[in-house]
């Protein structure tokens, strides 16, 4: 069961940090030591008491509140005071009820049964999909990673910032090197500012294929949901199968430089459904529900290549949540979700008691590629429901662009949430990014598949982007090693022409990409703004930009070619979605902004699997910021060496 509880099924150990009366204490004492210390004996007995009722005070506060009394309260004599009970009620904030969850991820060979025969797989302890992380907003999470596997392996905690805690970000070749089977390595991070779903997987070849699981984040203690407090939560988590072992299913695919074969199933919870076949190891994930009750359900795309739709029967909902930033609500009736997405939506069940299909089936937004055409269900099961036979949904038609754009286009932040930021109004670093496909050149005494005899290749700014092979990037950043990347991955593309026409879909000129690790630097804490471009080389489609260690605001979205003399006008900056992956609309455009506030090597890639190898993909260098918290910590003593 992928809600399965991870701290009961483990023996996790939850430890409570020290008391808010023992933080102040020990902190008013250090203060009152360092006036001693200064010959400012009597001013520190005196003001103690003041420090004290004041930071009492702070705690019953808004933060607003909080700075609103603060510029007023105290007397300018006491203005050192003034910045330790901030230091104390920020503090406070941070740390109030946080808890240590640690666990073991034990990652091995797993005899499963799909459509009708057993195939090994690789999983986490041994169960498809992998354990679910449950913590708090401002918990600690340590994760003994033991690779039990014939496959070099990372875990990737898709969406959680990792500030301070680099090291842990787990994709290979770019934050560290992978962990060798039979080795081990313990990620460690914390989960501040983030409330909602996301999710962990591997970042090594195909492994991810069933390699992945949920995080919940759940609001720490004292706070809620900006929603209705729902009856029960669910995860749902969307998946694809092969009758292979998928990373066979690319090494193939790489050997010959064509594209890899198709998924022979798409699942929910592991499972494809029962009207894929009758084969009896088709079990199909059941909810049972309550009449009149609103549950809380958590979408998460942990397919390699699919963008899904999808649809309850006869039920509407309302989207609250996208990649763990709160939305304002959002009604529909179906759900566009893209690889690395998650979507988090309130079900009412307001329809009579009956078995209802959850589904989900392709969203394919290229032209004349194959793609298997099936859909994945599972049941929604109202209480003393009589029917034998399930509703099916109807799905929208698999090219549905317009729905999908629809859908992506009208969410917007819910600015009252605890962690909302206002958009930085004014931009330091403008770029102006393509991505599309492309191709590499075969190589001599080699015999290519793709087209014009060519490999398949993918490119950002005509560069297509290549791992080290024997150091990670963050490791090379942080050591100076030199000659293992460059910073002059460029700022716009070495060419400007008709990007979305389809006429230069197989123009030779355009298409050949060089394979290079070329990044790029920026200052720490300088506001970014990237306009994602798609092209029509090989093939329109919509394209999911991967950011780690960053949310970004997704400003615009359009169809066409870039145009900065109109298409600005149609920037949200009041309260613009927050993502850490968005698709780009198939030949359109979409506009995102960040800051780089996050020392390190940040990976930006397309989450289709496929167009990882290819070269679809690059990373940015974050500078330190020249304070010990915005400078990149050394690494951690057991961190993996190549």
């Amino acid at each position: 069961m992928p809600d399965m509880d991870i701290e009961g099924q483990l023996g996790s150990r939850r430890a409570k940090r020290s008391s808010e009366k023992d933080k102040m204490d020990a902190l008013v004492d250090a203060w009152s030591q360092s006036m001693i210390a200064r010959k400012e004996k009597d001013l520190a007995k005196a003001e103690r008491p003041q420090l004290i009722v004041l930071y009492q005070l702070c705690l019953s506060f808004s933060p607003s509140e909080t700075n609103s009394f603060m510029s007023i309260a105290m007397a300018p004599s006491s203005l050192f005071a003034v910045g330790l009970v901030l230091a104390l009620f920020s503090l406070s904030l941070s740390t109030t009820s946080a808890d240590i969850v640690e666990t073991s991820f034990h990652a091995k060979n797993l005899t499963v049964n799909r459509l009708c025969q057993k195939q090994v797989i690789v999983a986490v302890n041994g169960s498809l999909p992998g354990p679910t992380l449950r913590a708090k907003e401002g918990d600690t999470i340590i994760v003994h990673v033991f690779n039990e596997s014939p496959y070099n392996l990372t875990i990737h905690w898709h969406g959680i910032f990792q500030r301070s805690t680099q090291w842990s970000d787990g994709p290979e070749y770019v934050t560290q090197c992978p962990i060798r089977p039979g080795g081990n390595y313990t990620y460690r991070f914390n989960l501040t500012g983030q409330v909602g779903t996301l999710w962990w997987h591997a970042h090594s070849q195909w492994l991810r294929a069933t390699v992945y699981g949920a995080i919940i984040i759940r609001p720490r203690e004292g706070q809620k949901y900006p929603f209705v407090k729902p009856y029960r939560e669910d995860t749902i988590l969307l998946g694809e199968w092969w009758n292979a072992d998928p990373n066979d299913v690319e090494k193939s695919a790489l050997a010959t430089g064509t594209t890899p074969v198709d998924s022979d199933a798409y699942t929910i919870n592991g499972w494809p459904g029962d009207t894929i076949n009758s084969c009896a190891s088709n079990k199909t994930y059941r909810l049972d529900v309550v009449p009149g009750q609103t549950y809380l359900l958590r979408i998460i795309n942990a397919a390699l290549n699919i963008q899904f739709f999808f649809k309850i029967a006869n039920h509407n909902f309302t989207v609250v949540a996208v990649d763990a930033a709160y939305t304002n609500p959002f009604q529909t009736d179906v759900v566009v979700v893209g690889p690395g997405q998650t979507t988090d939506i309130l079900l009412t069940t307001n329809q009579s008691p009956g078995l209802y299909y959850m589904a989900a089936h392709p969203y394919i937004s290229a032209i004349g590629v194959s793609f298997n055409d099936n859909s994945t269900t599972a049941i929604i099961a109202y209480q003393n429901a009589t029917q034998t036979t399930p509703i099916l949904p109807v799905l929208p038609p698999f090219n549905d662009t317009p729905t999908a754009f629809t859908f992506s286009s009208n969410l917007t932040a819910l600015v009252t949430s605890p962690f909302w930021s206002p958009v930085p109004q004014t931009v330091d670093e403008n770029m102006f990014i393509t991505v599309g496909l492309g191709l590499s050149a075969c190589g001599s005494n080699q015999t290519c598949g793709g087209i014009f005899n060519q490999r398949m290749s993918a490119s950002m700014n005509n560069r297509s982007f290549v791992l080290p092979p024997r150091v990670s990037l963050l490791e090379a950043l942080y050591r100076n090693i030199s000659g293992v990347y460059t910073t002059d991955f460029p700022d716009n593309p070495p060419l400007v022409f008709d990007y979305v026409n389809v006429n230069n879909s197989f123009n030779q000129s355009l298409m050949m990409t060089p394979r290079l690790t070329s990044v790029k630097k920026f200052k720490f804490n300088s506001t970014v703004q990237i306009v994602f471009q798609n092209t029509a080389l090989v093939g329109i489609e919509n394209h999911p930009m991967h950011l780690h260690g960053f949310n970004f605001y997704v400003l615009a979205q359009g169809f066409g070619n870039y145009d900065p003399a109109n298409d600005t006008a149609k920037f949200n900056l009041v309260n613009p979605q927050e993502r850490n992956t968005l698709g780009v609309p198939s030949g359109g455009w979409a506009v995102i902004r960040f800051r780089a506030n996050n020392p390190g090597v940040w990976f930006i890639h397309c989450h289709l699997e496929v167009h990882l190898p290819w070269g679809l993909g690059t990373a940015f260098l974050v500078e330190n910021g020249g304070t010990p918290e915005s400078t990149l910590p050394p690494p951690p003593a057991d961190f993996p060496q190549c």
